[in-house]
C-alpha cells in the first residue's frame, strides 16, 4: 500500500480566497500610489489569472490590454518596483481587514499535525505573502507548521510548469507516490501531474469553478466543516461532508492503485 506522508498545498485560492479581495486590491493600492489609472477590475483580474506570477501578470496586462502604454526604459525595474509596493499593500491587507482561510482549511491542518503528517506548501507568490496570510489568518507560528515553505522565485519557471512542486519533494526527500497536493486552478493541477503527484484534490473558488480540472482525483467545493459539508462535485465518492485524514487516505490509495 502507497502510505501517504506528506501534504503539499497551494496558496492563493486554496488555503484562502485571496485573489480577488487580497492581490488584486493591492495591485490597484500600488497602481495608484505610482500615479497610473489602471484598475484592475473582478473581471479583468480573473482574465489575468491565467497567467501565474505577479510580475509575470503587469507584463501580460500591458502587452494585451494597454497595448498603447509607452513603458519606460526599464520595464522590468518598472514592474518589479510595482511588484514590490504591491506586496507591502497586501501584507497590510492581512492584518486589516484579514482575510479568513477557507472553509476546513484550519481543521484539517490541525488534524494533520496532530496525527504527525508532514506539510509544504507550493505556490508562485512570494515568501512574504506566505507568512503575512499564514501569520494573521492561522496562527503567529503558522510558518513553522509547514516544513517546506517552495514559494515565489525560487524556481524559474512558474505554474503550469511542474518545478515548484518538484523542488518541493526534493526538499521533503519523499517521491510522489507519497505526497497528496491540494490546488484550485487548471494551472495548478498541470503542475501536479507533471512533477508525478498523482493524489490531488481540488478546491474550486469564483474565479476556477469552471476550468478544466482533468487528472485531479477528487474535485470539491471546499473542505468542510460540521456548519458547512463539503461537496463532491466530480471524483470517487469518498468523502462525506468533510475532509479528513481518513477521507485523504482512501483518496490517495484510490490515485495509485
Amino acid at each position: 500500500m502507497t502510505k501517504l506522508q506528506a501534504l503539499v498545498f497551494d496558496v492563493d485560492g486554496t488555503l484562502a480566497d485571496t485573489e480577488r479581495d487580497g492581490h488584486r486590491v493591492a495591485f490597484n493600492k500600488a497602481f495608484s500610489d505610482a500615479g497610473l489609472d489602471w484598475d484592475w477590475t473582478v473581471d479583468i483580474y480573473g482574465k489575468l489569472l491565467s497567467v501565474t506570477g505577479g510580475k509575470e501578470r503587469i507584463k501580460y496586462f500591458l502587452k494585451h490590454f494597454l497595448p498603447e502604454y509607452q513603458p519606460p526604459a526599464d520595464l522590468d525595474s518598472f514592474i518589479a518596483d510595482l511588484h514590490a509596493a504591491k506586496t507591502e499593500h497586501y501584507k497590510a491587507l492581512m492584518v486589516d481587514p484579514g482575510l479568513p482561510l477557507r472553509p476546513g482549511v484550519e481543521r484539517l491542518l490541525r488534524e494533520a499535525r496532530a496525527a504527525g503528517m508532514r506539510l509544504a506548501i507550493a505556490t508562485t507568490t512570494t515568501p512574504a505573502n506566505v507568512t503575512a496570510l499564514l501569520r494573521n489568518s492561522l496562527a503567529e507560528d503558522a510558518e513553522d507548521w509547514f516544513e517546506v515553505i517552495a514559494a515565489g522565485d525560487i524556481v524559474p519557471a512558474k505554474k503550469p510548469a511542474p518545478d515548484i512542486f518538484v523542488w518541493a519533494l526534493e526538499q521533503l526527500g519523499l517521491p510522489p507516490e507519497n505526497c497528496m497536493a491540494f490546488e484550485d486552478s487548471d494551472n495548478g493541477v498541470k503542475s501536479v501531474l507533471g512533477s508525478g503527484i498523482r493524489s490531488l484534490l481540488v478546491t474550486v473558488n469564483d474565479y476556477t469553478r469552471n476550468q478544466d480540472f482533468s487528472g485531479a482525483t477528487v474535485v470539491v467545493d471546499h473542505l468542510g466543516t460540521d456548519e458547512q459539508p463539503c461537496k463532491v462535485l466530480t471524483g470517487p465518492e469518498l468523502i462525506k461532508d468533510r475532509v479528513d485524514l481518513d477521507a485523504l487516505q482512501a483518496i490517495h490509495e484510490h490515485a495509485w492503485k
